[in-house]
């Protein structure tokens, strides 16, 4: 072994570089002589070297490699050096690999030879590296280093994340070794630099861990939590990866600067309230002998009145925590050394745990920057996810500042300030709350005075506020949901009463409730409600072409036309062309073959909202004589018809119909099926939905009481009934309930399926149902029905 020979000769002499104690002595000397030294050690590290001689090798050059850029040059001259280090991962000694993987970082720290680094494979061999069952922490701190001085380059970022290193750094951020969950972190931190590669994090589960890393208030682990909020905040800026982070109990906050908090001023020697402004009761005792109470106020509250729950004691730490930062002038400090990622317009966020941010997003409010006060609203808005985020914003005192600054002069401040109070009246309890706040004149009077200039989104969210508000059932609502999820009007539980012999006092406390708040509501009467500008208002947001706005403001119209007071005022604003206006849609006019079909089904779904709630606000201004006078009803029952034969969804049809057959009535028509009214109600809503209960129904009643009241229908002879039956598709279903359903069932399908089958061109489809074999097995189970499926079975060609 004649490398090893002369390493030893070296190392005897006391000259060996970086093997011996003396590692400076190389370093020093002559450029010539330094040279030999390198090119001996590189030439060791071939693989036809004993493994020992190359691990002294790697170790040397590694130690030497960390004198500087000029002594890493003097390795790199040599081509193939970086080669034979890779190959050196492979060696099942961690000391070899760790020298190999130190001395790559130091390379690739250099961004002359970063492209070198990865070209030899050092991401594969690192990867299949660190899949080993028993690494020492050194070694994977070394490799995971070397990728993050790669994952600098963009393009090397797609290799990583490409190859199967992912899932593996993701696990390392829980390793014990701090060093090594610092180097996950900064490599993952860099990945997110680009945004193709934040999918594949995500799934791989990266977002739970580094969360966790950021919550941890570990002294020794600033590095790790600098480069996880940096990775969290990249992620943050598309939508969905933010709903996640905050879900993992983390809110952006703006950074706003320092010197806006200086218009903070706290409240001080005034008498302690909670963070929604409710005032803490005061003890009856005396003053202190001293005078420490009136200096002392807390010494004055009574504690065992004054228990809170457990959300208002986060809001309470909250703002203690975030205003003792403002008046220490440390507020932003950490954070501003920390978030060095810049989102739109440069404009800096970080990232806070949720009661942190809470309080700093409702003390930004109260400050004198208007451009601070719109990004904290807009933070607010982005954060109200869930039941629990926009309850303590309603707990941390946020809803008063809001209501207040719906009048800001600055477009730019109301426009944040609606947006926060829109996703925080999802709520039930954070809309009373909301209502109790007096918002309905500030809303009323935005809508009414900048009708013209108001941008479309910006009405959009005034008029869903007013809709939550003005919703008789939200009392109800409250007591069935304790919660809503991201807007839907789905609750987290749901709370359902058992079913008792008091059932009829329950339904009779609900509608008592609902009488009662529309009694209420009666009492603002004479206020923002029935008030002519704003009701004009409404009837013009009726005539404009968006389905979404004219959605809307037929449900606030619905609300407010239980004020009997409203009705004369609605009939001087022209209610009667709003209506036509929405009836006569453009996408229900006119039936066009789109080349984007998808658009085409969204546009019919949109508009088939608008008209059902135009169709629910007509049905009650008919309950109105006034209204009735005026009406047209030829053009109303012509437009409601047209429709009812379009293509908007089934579930749209059930108030249009419903208003048809009201119009009907009370133009005194006949009620039976020879009028053309009822005759269209029942083969273009009433026999889909049958159908549609039939199909997807989950409960046997209903379906057996669907296809009992279809068989009535189409028995009744009524015309194109049963072609109406065929073309829903209801032939399949009644095959199925045919074979599986209830006697009453069975025999309600053969009957159905019978009179189909006197139209030669449904046999195909009663055939291909699977009919024949279900037929022959009632016939030969001799049940009650089979004389019916013998005599379905002879009318098929078989």
């Amino acid at each position: 072994m004649p490398y090893h020979s002369a390493l030893s000769s070296l190392c005897s002499q006391g000259l060996a570089v970086m093997v011996v104690k003396d590692v400076e002595t190389l370093r020093d000397e002559s450029s010539s002589s330094n040279d030999g030294y390198v090119a001996l050690f590189i030439r060791m590290l071939g693989v036809d070297n004993d493994p020992q001689d190359r691990e002294q090798a790697v170790v040397a050059l590694w130690k030497h490699a960390l004198g500087g850029k000029h002594c890493i040059d003097n390795i790199m001259k040599y081509r193939g050096t970086v080669n034979l280090i890779v190959n050196l991962l492979k060696s099942e000694s961690d000391s070899a690999c760790e020298a190999a993987a130190g001395l790559l970082r130091v390379i690739s720290s250099i961004n002359l030879y970063r492209n070198s680094v990865a070209e030899s494979g050092a991401i594969e061999e690192m990867t299949s590296l660190l899949t080993r069952s028993s690494l020492s922490s050194d070694v994977k701190e070394q490799s995971i280093c070397t990728l993050w001085n790669l994952s600098v380059d963009e393009k090397l970022c797609v290799r990583i994340t490409s190859s199967d290193i992912l899932p593996l750094l993701v696990k390392f951020l829980e390793d014990e070794d701090i060093k090594v969950k610092e180097a996950a972190g900064g490599v993952l931190s860099n990945l997110t630099l680009s945004q193709s590669n934040h999918k594949l994090m995500v799934e791989a589960g990266v977002i739970p861990k580094l969360a966790n890393l950021l919550k941890a208030n570990e002294e020794d682990s600033k590095i790790i939590r600098k480069v996880a909020r940096n990775a969290l905040l990249e992620l943050a800026k598309d939508e969905y990866n933010r709903i996640l982070v905050m879900e993992e109990g983390l809110v952006l906050v703006p950074l706003v600067g320092a010197a806006a908090y200086k218009s903070f001023t706290p409240a001080l020697y005034s008498w302690p309230s909670l963070p929604d402004g409710t005032k803490i009761e005061q003890s009856s005792k005396g003053p202190s002998r001293y005078g420490a109470s009136e200096l002392l106020l807390g010494l004055n509250v009574d504690e065992e009145k004054a228990e809170l729950e457990e959300a208002k004691m986060n809001a309470v730490v909250g703002r203690t925590q975030q205003q003792f930062l403002a008046r220490m002038g440390a507020i932003e400090i950490e954070d501003d050394t920390k978030s060095k990622v810049e989102w739109s317009s440069n404009q800096r966020m970080t990232l806070l745990p949720w009661m942190d941010a809470v309080a700093r997003l409702v003390l930004i409010l109260g400050l004198e920057d208007e451009s601070a006060i719109a990004r904290a609203a807009g933070s607010i808005a982005d954060a109200s996810i869930n039941e629990h985020m926009r309850t303590s914003f309603k707990e941390a005192g946020a809803i008063k500042h809001l209501v207040q600054l719906i009048n800001h002069p600055s477009d730019v401040v109301r426009l944040g300030v609606i947006r926060a109070l829109d996703r925080l009246s999802i709520s039930n309890n954070v809309c009373r709350t909301i209502e109790a706040e007096n918002i309905l004149h500030p809303l009323t009077n935005l809508l009414k005075q900048s009708k013209s200039e108001i941008s479309h989104s910006l009405t959009a969210m005034i008029l869903n506020i007013l809709i939550r508000i003005l919703d008789p059932n939200k009392e109800m609502k409250s007591k069935f949901y304790d919660g809503t999820v991201n807007g839907s009007n789905k609750g987290w539980d749901v709370v359902r009463h058992p079913a008792s012999a008091n059932g009829n006092d329950m339904i009779a406390s609900e509608l008592a409730s609902r009488n009662n708040y529309l009694d209420r509501r009666q009492n603002i009467a004479g206020g923002d409600l029935v008030d002519s500008t704003f009701l004009s208002c409404l009837v013009d947001i009726l005539k404009t072409s968006i389905p979404d706005l004219q959605r809307k403001a037929a449900s606030i119209l619905e609300s407010i036309v239980a004020i009997e007071a409203c009705v004369e005022q609605l009939i001087s604003a022209d209610i009667e062309s709003g209506l036509v206006a929405v009836f006569r849609q453009k996408s229900l006019i006119e039936v066009e073959y789109s080349d984007k079909p998808d658009l085409q089904i969204l546009e019919l779904e949109e508009a088939g909202l608008a008209v059902s709630a135009a169709s629910r606000l007509l049905t009650k201004l008919l309950d109105y004589e006034q209204f009735r006078l005026t009406v047209n009803w030829h053009q109303f029952t012509r437009l409601l018809r047209a429709v009812l034969v379009s293509s908007i969804p089934l579930q749209n049809k059930e108030w249009v119909a419903a208003c048809l057959v009201k119009l009907s009535t009370l133009s005194g028509q006949n009620s039976d099926f020879e009028n053309p009214i009822n005759m269209e109600v029942t083969l273009y809503e009433t026999i889909p939905r049958l159908i549609e209960q039939i199909k997807s129904s989950f409960s046997p009643e209903v379906q057996e009481a669907a296809i009992l009241e279809l068989n009535r229908i189409v028995s009744e002879g009524m015309i194109d009934s049963t072609r109406a039956v065929a073309s829903e598709g209801g032939i399949f279903p009644l095959v199925k309930m045919m074979e599986n359903g209830s006697d009453r069932a069975v025999e309600a399908s053969l009957a159905i399926l019978y009179n189909l089958s006197m139209d030669s061109e449904n046999h195909a489809a009663i055939i291909a149902a699977g009919a024949i074999p279900v037929l022959r097995k009632l016939v030969l189970s001799q049940r009650s029905q089979w004389m019916r499926a013998l005599r379905l079975l002879r009318t098929l060609p078989t």
